[in-house]
């Protein structure tokens, strides 16, 4: 008996029109493995849709997917995530199962989830919705375990909660419960939300699996994992075994490129120089720039003339967050940009490390991590800013 476990399709994700189509191709060759496989259902842990009122042309692609599942008898079970989920209770979810294409297993009967049972299997599965910020915690907290953890049979538990007992190093700080929230003595643990994957047998639970974005959902998931994926698991005896299988419809190429000294209108050109035009056609290609700029301003940089040099790839994007203009030695304190400021201030100080300063600014300059609440955000801020100072055993 075969399974497959897709989570955070995020379905219309993309504002770039290229990658939001990747993204529902990458949807349509999940259900074309799935179909190949055999697997007797698909479960979907959550995001489907990137929102929760996804646009009408994109419901229709996913609707015509789930109906060829439907077609080959290969039942769809789905929990919302934190996208899709909606807190007045209407998202198109409800729309595909009163259409009989997918069966939403968050069905309550109180403070008592109950079972729905794959009827060709035998399996049992439930589970619970993800909500923005987290806020499912409650729900969690006022569950009534005692008839999911008595059942017997073969079961799988659907989730879409990040557990901190096993986030990676860069998502430290991301909001997170610890794995005691979840019922005990499960076969499987279909989660989502967290984009990495995981899967390991945990005691006393089961297996725990997250299977990431099935197509990257930013510039930083691209530059990480380059594509996406789902697993297909296959019950043998008391034992599963899990196989993970790509999704990778387009190759990732990424540049990292400091401009340190450049002029602004230099830049397109010693861009242009770095990369071999012959290496990117049909590829997604990532620029991260960096560095200070000698002269010039940012908004002479010619992107149209780049993006004109570079248009053998599928599509290029640029990421310039620390870019920055190098700024003039003599200036008015009353008339100057925060960054001028900055850079006399480090200047003038005299019992310093210059190189720290510059350290703990970087620092301070960080982007806010997908997914990550103000508060976490804050916290990693602060606590990597002592690291900087070498304050971090302080009280």
């Amino acid at each position: 008996m075969k399974f497959a476990h897709l989570a955070d399709c995020h379905i219309g994700g993309w504002s770039e029109l290229k990658l939001k189509e990747l993204g529902m191709q990458a949807f349509s060759a999940a259900i074309d493995k799935c179909i190949a496989e055999e697997v007797d259902f698909v479960l979907i842990a959550g995001d489907l849709f990137n929102t929760a009122i996804p646009s009408i042309d994109l419901l229709k692609i996913v609707a015509l997917d789930l109906r060829r599942l439907k077609e080959t008898k290969i039942p769809c079970y789905i929990t919302s995530g934190s996208h899709d989920y909606s807190p007045s209770g209407k998202t198109m979810l409800d729309v595909l199962e009163n259409a009989g294409l997918v069966v939403n297993v968050v069905k309550f009967d109180e403070d008592k989830l109950l079972f729905t049972e794959d009827t060709k299997t035998g399996i049992k599965i439930t589970g619970l919705f993800g909500k923005a910020g987290g806020l499912e915690k409650s729900y969690y907290e006022g569950l009534d375990r005692t008839n999911l953890e008595a059942e017997k049979s073969k079961k799988i538990f659907m989730f879409h909660t990040t557990l901190t007992e096993f986030k990676p190093p860069h998502l430290e700080m991301i909001s997170s419960e610890p794995v005691a929230i979840l019922p005990k003595g499960f076969d499987y643990y279909a989660g989502g939300h967290p984009h990495y994957v995981f899967n390991e047998v945990k005691e006393p639970y089961g297996r725990i699996a997250y299977p990431g974005a099935l197509f990257p959902n930013n510039f930083g998931e691209l530059e990480r994992f380059k594509k996406g994926g789902f697993w297909i698991n296959e019950f043998k005896g008391d034992v599963i075994e899990s196989k993970y299988v790509d999704i990778k419809l387009k190759d990732v190429k990424s540049y990292t490129i400091n401009l340190d000294g450049k002029d602004s209108n230099q830049v397109v050109d010693f861009i242009l120089d770095k990369i071999d035009i012959n290496t990117i056609l049909g590829k997604i290609v990532l620029l991260r720039l960096e560095g200070v700029l000698d002269s010039g301003r940012l908004s002479d940089i010619d992107y149209s003339k780049l993006n004109e040099g570079l248009s053998g790839a599928f599509v290029v994007l640029r990421n310039s967050y620390k870019l920055s203009m190098k700024e003039f030695e003599s200036f008015e304190v009353g008339e100057s940009s925060a960054e001028k400021i900055e850079e006399k201030l480090i200047e003038e100080i005299k019992d310093f490390d210059k190189d720290k300063i510059k350290e703990l600014l970087n620092v301070l300059s960080d982007e806010k991590l997908d997914g990550e609440k103000n508060l976490d955000f804050e916290t990693r801020i602060v606590k990597n800013s002592l690291n900087v100072l070498g304050l971090e055993n302080d009280n």
